[in-house]
């Protein structure tokens, strides 16, 4: 398999993923701005949509969209609890933290990742934003739960880890959120999240272990 990622983009939940598995798999890094990845590839020509991830199977398939990526790499090995069995109400509810991740949370930190200085205004208003969605995940974290959907890190995990840390890049901080805070920090410190992010050159080599 071949991964086309960004460094710190989402990507790195499927990246994460990978390696919680322990499979093989290549990197392939992307400048989604000019369309090449650094193999020299057209991007555009792998993934018309020209944003990451796109994971190219190892029978030559092109994997699109954060949410579906994960669930197919949790597919590959069903017993490794990162994400419930189908049909069940269990996976429902990781499909629905999965939605809220890329739908909500995802898109309210976008703006600052537009390229746009942001006006103070719209900082305050982008930030109360970001604000309303982390206390979703507050909530759901409030009863004392390790992880999202309980005990267990799953996909749902890997993904809202991975928006949730862009607080930093954005200027923003978590301490409101005193759940969330450790809840990323604690997610900050599995072996398979440093060793992506060690990859992607977010973290010094000697954090990884």
């Amino acid at each position: 398999m071949k991964l086309h990622y960004k460094p710190g983009a989402c990507s790195l939940s499927s990246h994460i993923v990978l390696n919680e598995l322990g499979l093989t798999f290549e990197l392939d890094k992307t400048d989604t701005a000019h369309g090449t990845t650094q193999a020299g590839e057209d991007f555009l020509r792998i993934s018309p949509n020209g944003y990451v991830p796109a994971l190219v199977t190892d029978d030559g398939e092109v994997l699109t969209e954060n949410p579906a990526i994960l669930q197919y790499l949790a597919g590959l090995a069903p017993n490794s609890e990162l994400a419930p069995p189908p049909a069940t109400l269990a996976r429902v509810r990781l499909q629905e933290l999965l939605n809220f991740v890329s739908s909500e949370l995802h898109k309210a930190f976008g703006p600052f990742f537009s390229g746009k200085e942001l006006e103070p205004e719209q900082r305050v208003s982008v930030s109360a934003q970001v604000g309303r969605r982390v206390s979703h995940i507050e909530a759901r974290l409030a009863d004392g739960r390790s992880f999202l959907l309980g005990e267990h890190f799953t996909i749902a995990d890997a993904y809202a880890f991975v928006v949730l840390n862009w607080s930093e890049p954005a200027g923003l901080t978590l301490k409101a959120w005193p759940k969330t805070e450790a809840y990323v920090a604690r997610i900050r410190e599995r072996p398979a999240v440093r060793k992506a992010m060690v990859a992607e050159g977010l973290i010094p080599q000697g954090v990884a272990s």
